[in-house]
């Protein structure tokens, strides 16, 4: 019976030295981006050794992939599925444009660096995967066909895009609703 519960408490001490190193990377990876994060540094703020970050990651790819998968899992992205229901092609875009931008602020640190860092590794291929998805959910109700449902698509991904929405919010000094507004805007051309 004692060893069961050693072998228990070891696993536990595990896991919180294996979270331990994933929130630290993902610290650094909002404050100076995954391009400048060591895992010595990682170490240093985790408070455990070089080896043992390797020990639980043996490369950058294992790290990246644990800390993306946790950092999203904390901020899940807006559900395409939400707006579905909203039948109005106008009024799904502008529930969307409102919780995606909302989301956009709630990451901006984050997603500003990763995609500063990592827009094309394949650590990312879910996060565009996502959007992607999104940008079907916003043109279905449009029911637009050929060349005008390729440029309403254009135009979506555009508007909901992170890039799109700093720009208007961080570079053009507009709030989130007037972002929205200027979205809008942009697809019903």
């Amino acid at each position: 019976m004692t060893r069961s519960y050693r072998l228990k408490r070891r696993a536990d001490t595990q896991d919180d030295t294996r979270q331990r190193i994933v929130d630290s990377a993902i610290e650094l990876h909002q404050t100076i981006g995954p391009a400048a994060t060591t895992f010595s540094e990682i170490a240093r703020r985790a408070n455990v050794g070089r080896v043992t970050v390797y020990r639980h990651f043996p490369d950058e790819a294992a790290l990246a992939r644990a800390c993306s998968g946790h950092y999203f899992a904390m901020h899940p992205a807006p559900d395409p599925a939400s707006w579905v229901p909203i039948a109005d092609p106008a009024e799904r875009m502008r529930a969307a444009l409102t919780d995606i931008y909302a989301y956009h602020r709630e990451t901006e640190s984050m997603i500003t660096r990763a995609l500063a860092d990592s827009r094309d590794q394949a650590v990312m291929v879910p996060y565009h995967d996502h959007w992607r998805r999104a940008v079907d959910v916003l043109a279905a109700p449009f029911g637009a066909r050929g060349r005008t449902r390729i440029l309403l698509r254009a135009a979506i991904g555009l508007a909901i895009g992170f890039d799109t929405w700093r720009n208007l919010v961080r570079d053009q000094g507009l709030d989130d609703d007037q972002a929205v507004l200027v979205a809008l805007r942009l697809v019903s051309a």
